[in-house]
């Protein structure tokens, strides 16, 4: 898998030949004198030397993944260490807290200094809509009218700030399947993973508040898959603003999710076409440590 650019290129080989088939068959049909046939034999040389130079940038481009790939993975403990240090990690899961990506992500969070998850919550999806309204009771009956999606980003706030938790309070029994941490302290970044097949209807709004909560509070949150996802989430959370990250079961994806939870800017990263802003984000510096 790549991204954009090189399905840009392959596309681009693809038309190419095209064009070379359709002016070779028109030289080949007779109904053209020979100025005609010299000038279509000069488009078919023209074109050839594009098909190659795209071929070219194909294997090129190829070449440079591969690169930093491999400087990724041999970099990863120095380019990672400490990017975390001393903050605070929630982690929440659309469906199940499958146990691989979720060791995946707390690897991320671990090698780059921070502690344990601050708390983790696995959301059962689809919502139950009238047993969760049975809920929303006392200061949470506004929500009633506002709708699911101000739900979700009530919930999204309560994630991040932790302390009073009125929402989390009383929709855990109805809402998560399962559980980690409190909501003592507050969050410093946020990460997700979907495992749940994508949602529709009511619980798709719902969703889609709980995403634009996030992302527009003052800490980074940023969506994870695995490589080769086949129900990708990329384009939900992109469309509400959050960053992305589609390999995190791989080095540069553990380095790219640290990078964005320590302040790189917005971005989706990774391998699949729709990481369109590259691999890893920029990697600034370090601050030097005092005594260091």
């Amino acid at each position: 898998m790549f991204d954009l650019r090189y399905h840009v290129a392959s596309l681009a080989a693809v038309f190419v030949a095209l064009l070379i088939g359709i002016l070779v068959g028109v030289a080949m049909s007779g109904k053209v004198d020979d100025a005609e046939k010299q000038a279509l034999k000069s488009d078919v040389n023209s074109l050839n030397a594009q098909l190659e130079a795209a071929g070219e940038g194909r294997a090129n481009f190829t070449r440079e993944q591969k690169a930093i790939r491999a400087f990724v993975k041999n970099a990863y403990p120095a380019l990672i260490a400490n990017r975390l240090q001393g903050k605070r990690i929630a982690i929440l899961f659309v469906g199940d807290a499958k146990a691989g990506i979720r060791q995946d992500i707390e690897r991320a969070i671990g090698d780059a200094g921070a502690s344990t998850p601050v708390r983790m919550r696995a959301v059962k999806v689809p919502i139950n809509v009238g047993t969760v309204d049975g809920k929303l009771n006392g200061e949470l009956r506004q929500y009633r009218a506002a709708g699911l999606d101000q739900l979700g980003r009530e919930l999204a706030r309560e994630l991040i700030d932790g302390g009073d938790t009125p929402g989390w309070d009383a929709l855990t029994p109805v809402l998560v399947e399962e559980k980690a941490g409190s909501f003592r302290r507050t969050a410093d970044g946020v990460v997700i993973a979907r495992t749940a097949d994508p949602q529709k209807g009511e619980t798709s709004l719902f969703l889609s508040g709980l995403y634009s909560g996030l992302a527009d509070a003052p800490v980074p949150t940023i969506g994870v898959e695995t490589s080769g996802e086949d129900r990708s989430a990329v384009g939900a959370w992109s469309a509400d603003g959050l960053s992305t990250v589609d390999d995190v079961d791989a080095p540069a994806g553990r380095l790219a999710l640290a990078l964005l939870l320590s302040g790189s800017p917005i971005g989706s990263y990774g391998v699949d076409a729709s990481a369109g802003d590259g691999i890893i984000p920029p990697i600034e510096p370090l601050p030097v440590q005092a005594g260091g």
